[in-house]
């Protein structure tokens, strides 16, 4: 009779690593500093993996790397820490004057004698995904949206119907675009003589 195997037997596959990767720039948290945004990836990990980043970024986890390096190397890595914040806060203050620059436009446009689409352009600027909230506003308004490239080489959301003034209240009030960067257009076909 042949025997069977024992039931409490560890398996002999490998398991697989759970590994945790950055919600800001999606790397492991141990390459977060290669990144552009080590100051936005470290606070990220301290809200939401306090073990990880004290083990990662506390006093002595730090003195520890430290130590290994010398002296010129310490100084070099300081350097190039300093240098890289410098540039991360340069970027984060390039792109909060760009936001505050940009302008978002609301354009209702006449297609036959009462139809109307609504096109909507600058909204990239403010950092939102244009597919994303195409399909959010076709859900919407139960109409058709979609992203459209215009003459000009730029990206477009438009969407059926005249839904200018609910588009203006959810660009405003839920996308966080202020209001004085915000532009309502009304445009007419023109009519051919004939």
């Amino acid at each position: 009779m042949a025997e069977a195997a024992p039931v409490d037997a560890a398996p002999t596959e490998p398991q697989a690593r759970h590994t945790i990767y950055c919600g800001v720039c999606t790397l492991p948290p141990e390459y977060c500093e290669f990144g552009g945004t080590a100051k936005k990836c470290r606070e990220w990990l301290e809200k939401k993996y306090p073990d990880m980043y004290e083990k990662l970024y506390s006093e002595e986890a730090i003195n520890a790397s430290l130590s290994t390096l010398s002296v010129d190397a310490r100084k070099r890595a300081e350097k190039d820490s300093a240098k890289k914040e410098a540039k991360a806060a340069a970027a984060e203050a390039r792109d909060a004057e760009r936001k505050a620059e940009a302008m978002v436009y609301i354009k209702r446009v006449e297609r036959n004698k009462r139809k109307y689409v609504t096109a909507v352009s600058g909204l990239e600027a403010h950092g939102h995904d244009l597919k994303k909230v195409a399909k959010d506003w076709g859900k919407k308004f139960a109409t058709g949206s979609s992203v459209t490239k215009t003459a000009s080489g730029t990206d477009e959301i438009v969407v059926q119907g005249d839904n200018s003034d609910d588009i203006f209240d959810l660009v405003v009030d839920t996308m966080g675009v202020p209001e004085d960067n915000v532009e309502c257009i009304e445009d007419k076909k023109k009519k051919s003589a004939g």
